[in-house]
């Protein structure tokens, strides 16, 4: 009896737990709906694992061996430049010689294995740095040098037929080596020389003189770069600061840290956007990128490893498609990604694997790429083992043969937007576009001759008074002649005679045999022949060389000056 009213009481427990926790249940359900309806999201979430981009299968492919440069003897130089430079009518390579330095240009054409000696430009007396072609002629080439100058060169179509020696314009003001060079993306005749001196000089190329001289680096640069309309210049040094210039007047427009690591770190302008890209390295030798807004360089708004190699990584932006590729030296990856209006302002697409190793890269203009097999970019690789370049084109996968038009936006023409008069009184202007449906494979040839100003010769000077003096009219003088007068004028004549036989002695123009009298005719000949113009030469030569030493000694003059003064402000304070 006892058990069965413990059953029915055990039972009336289990039913009541039963029927509480279906309440429960009924109670959560309830509050779940509840808090959905208030939590309902105000927009449409998207799925964020693949981001669609019409660039995202853009590939890499390299040329066939027919199709490539091959047999060139390549520098060997260490420096960090890209040794090798492009247009649609020509490739320029910096190559290996026993003394001086020389580059190739060689015809985009003439593919396959070259004549070992085949012309080159050789001009310089130092090993060529960095070569860059003028964007609104194609038959100008500018280099610069460890002989511490930038010279211009004019490349006859069709290629060089003899070793060139003869340049346009010689640009000298750099104290060092010129490691860079850039030409202005808008107006014409302006280039930038970046040296180990610590200088970064803006030329006027037509004047051949320097518009400005930007000295705000204390060591040295390792990269520069212009923005889309030229009115701003990035540079990075070796201080590890990135700094903003406006370049006609020096004055720096913002700057901060960049990469931590003692490596080099390179710049480039993303576009027409305002910001910036670095490459470099982190403290502990990881290679890096980060992205910053030209207005402010204290922090950047994006920093990202790449990987842990130890090459260089260069940075190639491509501002109609909105890409920028990283290429690193001594590897054979090229990465790719797509920039944007938006954190986290760069979207990596894929990358270019090979297992060989590149020096340097050289970039084909937009109007110089074929949009038939919808190529967007194209490289022209150095190889660091062999002496060869190889051309990889960068393709974005359409079954199409027409024309593209998203791919293919308007890009930079070959005419400029500003004259170097313009841009230098203080005029800004956007790059003036052409169509690549009408306008691809365009060329120039603009066979224009720098003359930039010479200084004139004292000798010249001298004979151009000379003349002047001899064509003015003789005026009579009719007053009486005074003793005095012509015995002053004996003395006078016997001296100058004296004179004119020591300097025909000295420099042997005429024979003086027996103390012979020599007639006013004679005189008159061995002053007005052209020896006399030799003879100035040289004496304009010696007084050249005296104001040297004048000037050295009063240099010194002034640092010992400074140094007294210093010890005199010791002595005072002590």
């Amino acid at each position: 009896m006892g058990h069965s009213v413990r059953e029915r009481e055990m039972k009336d427990l289990e039913s009541k737990y039963i029927q509480e926790g279906k309440d429960e249940r009924l109670n959560l359900l309830n509050n779940m709906v509840d808090a959905r309806a208030c939590y309902k999201p105000s927009e449409r979430l998207w799925f964020r694992g693949v981001r669609s981009s019409k660039f995202r299968h853009v590939y890499g492919v390299p040329a066939k061996r027919d199709k490539c440069y091959d047999n060139i003897k390549i520098t060997k130089n260490a420096h960090d430049s890209q040794f090798c430079a492009v247009n649609p009518k020509f490739i320029a390579i910096v190559t290996e010689v026993a003394g001086g330095g020389a580059f190739l240009v060689i015809p985009l054409d003439n593919t396959g294995r070259l004549d070992f000696n085949a012309n080159r430009v050789t001009g310089h007396t130092g090993p060529v740095l960095d070569i860059k072609w003028n964007p609104f002629n194609d038959n100008v080439i500018a280099s610069c040098s460890d002989d511490c100058t930038v010279k211009l060169w004019h490349i006859p179509d069709g290629g060089l037929s003899r070793n060139l020696t003869e340049w346009l314009v010689e640009l000298q003001g750099h104290k060092r080596r010129v490691a860079y060079i850039e030409w202005h993306p808008v107006a014409e005749n302006i280039l930038f020389s970046a040296g180990f001196d610590h200088l970064i000089i803006v030329w006027d190329i037509n004047r051949g003189e320097a518009i400005n001289i930007i000295d705000r680096h204390p060591d040295v640069i390792y990269s520069m770069s212009l923005n889309r309309d030229g009115s701003l210049l990035a540079t990075t040094c070796k201080d590890k600061k990135l700094r903003v210039f406006e370049p006609r007047s020096g004055i720096v427009v913002s700057e901060g840290i960049c990469h931590a690591g003692t490596k080099a770190s390179k710049v480039v302008f993303l576009g027409g956007t305002g910001r910036l890209l670095t490459t470099g390295f982190s403290k502990h030798s990881d290679r890096q990128y980060a992205v910053w807004s030209q207005h402010d360089l204290s922090n950047s708004l994006a920093c990202e490893t790449i990987d842990s190699s130890s090459g260089i990584v260069f940075p190639f932006c491509d501002n109609d498609t909105n890409v920028v590729y990283l290429a690193g030296k001594g590897d054979g990856n090229i990465r790719y990604y797509e920039f944007v209006n938006e954190a986290p302002w760069l979207h990596y697409l894929s990358q270019f694997i090979s297992g060989n190793p590149q020096r340097g890269l050289g970039i084909m203009p937009k109007r110089g790429i074929n949009t038939s097999t919808c190529e967007v970019f194209r490289f022209y690789k150095l190889h660091a083992t062999r002496g060869m370049c190889e051309p990889i084109s960068m393709i974005v996968p359409r079954k199409s043969d027409q024309f593209q038009e998203d791919l293919y936006p308007d890009t930079v023409g070959t005419t400029p937007a500003l004259s170097a008069k313009d841009w230098i009184s203080g005029i800004n202007s956007q790059p003036l576009l052409i169509s690549l449906k009408t306008g691809g494979g365009i060329t120039t040839h603009k066979p224009r001759v720098y003359k930039p100003p010479q200084s004139i010769p004292a000798a010249d000077v001298n004979t151009k008074k000379k003349f002047a003096f001899l064509s003015t009219e003789t005026i009579p003088d009719y007053r009486p002649i005074d003793p005095l007068d012509i015995e002053k004028s004996q003395k006078t004549s016997n001296n100058q005679s004296t004179k004119i036989h020591q300097l025909q002695q000295r420099f042997g123009h005429v024979t003086i045999q027996n103390n012979a009298p020599l007639n006013d005719n004679k005189i008159m000949e061995s002053v007005e022949t052209p020896n006399n113009e030799a003879e100035l030469r040289l004496a304009y030569a010696r007084q050249t060389d005296e104001l040297r030493l004048v000037r050295r000694q009063l240099a010194n003059s002034q640092v010992r000056v400074k140094e007294l003064e210093e010890q005199l402000r010791k002595l005072q304070n002590h």
